[in-house]
């Protein structure tokens, strides 16, 4: 029994999971067995610790691709959004015009939480403020409320990956309502036929590739599925697109351009190139151009498609870190927010500044000049080049638009034959050969392809988060001792796709491949139906373009 007691005694009593006594008669004796597993101790506790807290804004392409790619067993992943799902956006153009329908382009976020797996914890509801001092959020919800009544509440983090997107699927939504209001409104009985020719002009601001294939898309809308349904009006239909350049779809070749520009032509589609706006009111449209002023022109509905602007969250949150005059939130190479510790933008509310060469010429040339003679030879040149191409991408670029091999035909120019080992470059040489090479720099667009490869990169970062400080795999640095602990974010532009209308599509794919007509949109319904992100949605999506192949578009004002 002094051994029971011993074992029982409060003060000196382990922490047992499971605890068995085994009691025998024999001999009089008492027998006891104590099968135990001890809790770690306090202070085995404390020698753990805590994860690292990853608050995500945002369940978009960005957003979404980064959580399925982060290692959730590294980190505590948070996400608030306040929409509960992913939305496929490249389709929403389809959307618009009830091609698909739209509950068949989303996936619930908590469904796509699941199959990952991890812990990762979800919360619905708007980002209000962000405070990059104190480390946390403000936000609100409205579907519960708090102590206050208000709904809001406020979550700490350690770093925050800022991935607001701009395209809503409810934005589709009410574009399909207007556009089937425009049409009952303009059969009412008591409206003039130029009352009617107004309501039922259709203006497109924007030609660039969701503008024109918004405009292809309401194009066959209206005469494959509203023309039948509206005979007495049809002939009253116009659809307008206003471009400020000169051409629509200037991010593609010319062949694709050209070819798009004849086929809208063709299905009656008015195209006004080099029209700006300038102002827009509830009826009519005011735009300048070079040769015919200021034009005002009347309209039913309009459509903006010519660029996107900030939510109130991320213009707050710019003008807090001295960013307030840009049209989106400024990050370095590597995504990091200018200014902000701990904070990262990716997809359509973040541009990526990529560092110029020139602005840091001399130190690249301190760099590569090991033996500090003050000019650099050729072999100098060539050990500092993969550093120079990791750091500049655009060197690279200017090389490749040039047709140049390497930064030695750059100087040939000025200095004659450089592949000689005993050939010296000065600083200015130097400065001469680098001069243009800025001029390939450019801001990404905002496009699902750009912010899925940023959510992808920025979680293979946080997954070698621990591993790179040890094994930095970067390029040197420029004015620090070191190398950077990742690679720079770099963006392959994996082609593009341009719908037309009429079953006819373009495409522009790596390697100068261009494709045109009927056979690119098959090739477009293949590529989309594949880059749905379950199976279910590919299902949903498929199936409604057999059902829009059979029995058409439906025109209902749900």
């Amino acid at each position: 029994m002094r051994l029971l007691a011993s074992l029982l005694d409060g003060a000196a009593r382990p922490s047992f999971s499971k605890l068995v006594l085994v009691f025998s008669a024999s001999g009089g004796g008492l027998v006891a067995y104590a099968d135990a597993r001890s809790d770690p101790a306090p202070d085995e506790l404390s020698q753990v610790p805590p994860k690292k807290k990853v608050l995500v804004l945002g369940t978009g392409w960005a957003g979404t691709t980064f959580l399925r790619n982060v290692d959730s067993s590294m980190y505590d992943v948070q996400v608030i959004s306040p929409r509960n799902y992913f939305a496929f956006t490249p389709l929403l153009p389809s959307v618009t015009c009830g091609t698909v329908e739209p509950r068949s382009i989303v996936e619930p976020i908590r469904r796509i939480i699941k199959n990952k797996g991890g812990e990762i914890k979800f919360w619905e509801a708007e980002c209000l403020k962000i405070d990059p001092e104190k480390k946390q959020v403000l936000c609100q919800t409205d579907i519960g409320t708090n102590f206050e009544g208000n709904g809001e509440f406020v979550v700490n983090y350690d770093y925050l990956v800022i991935a607001v997107g701009a395209k809503e699927v409810e934005d589709a939504q009410k574009i399909r309502r207007s556009v089937i209001n425009c049409f009952e409104k303009a059969t009412l009985p008591y409206l003039d036929e130029e009352e009617r020719a107004r309501i039922l002009h259709f203006v497109v601001i924007g030609g660039g590739p969701s503008g024109v294939e918004f405009a292809a898309e309401l194009h066959d809308f209206v005469t494959e599925d509203l023309a039948k349904l509206y005979p007495t009006v049809q002939n009253l239909v116009n659809i307008t697109v206003l471009e400020t350049a000169e051409h629509i779809l200037t991010m593609f070749d010319k062949r694709i351009t050209e070819f798009a520009e004849k086929k809208f032509q063709r299905d009656g589609i008015d195209l006004k190139t080099g029209f700006k706006v300038v102002k827009v009111s509830d009826k009519a449209i005011t735009t300048e151009n070079v040769s015919r002023g200021e034009t005002s022109i009347p309209y039913g509905m309009a459509v903006w498609s010519a660029g996107i602007g900030p939510r109130p969250v991320i213009l707050d949150f710019m003008r807090k870190i001295g960013q307030g005059n840009r049209r989106a939130v400024a990050t370095d190479e590597w995504l990091r927010v200018r200014g902000c510790d701990g904070v990262y933008a990716v997809g359509d509310c973040a541009t990526m500044s990529q560092r110029k060469v020139m602005e840091d010429i001399l130190e690249i040339f301190r760099l590569a000049d090991k033996d500090n003679s003050g000019t650099l030879t050729v072999k100098e040149i060539k050990d500092a080049l993969e550093d120079i191409y990791i750091r500049y991408p655009q060197v690279e670029l200017y090389l490749k638009t040039k047709q140049m091999k390497d930064i030695l035909d750059l100087i040939k120019a000025s200095k004659g034959d450089v592949k000689k080992e005993d050939v010296e470059i000065t600083i200015e040489e130097f400065k001469n050969a680098l001069a243009d090479v800025d001029s390939q720099v450019k801001n990404l667009p905002a496009t699902a392809q750009v912010a899925a490869q940023q959510g992808n990169y920025l979680a293979r970062c946080f997954n070698k988060m621990n591993d790179s400080e040890e094994k930095p795999e970067g390029p040197r640095r420029i004015r620090e001792p070191g190398r950077h602990r990742f690679r720079p974010f770099r963006y392959r532009h994996l082609g593009q796709f341009a719908p037309l209308g009429g079953e006819q599509a373009a495409a522009q794919l790596p390697g100068d491949w261009i494709s045109i007509g009927r056979s690119t949109q098959w090739l477009w319904y293949s590529v989309y139906a594949t880059k749905q992100v379950s199976w279910r949605t590919r299902a949903l999506v498929v199936s409604d373009w057999t059902r829009r192949f059979i029995f058409g578009r439906d025109s209902s004002g749900i």
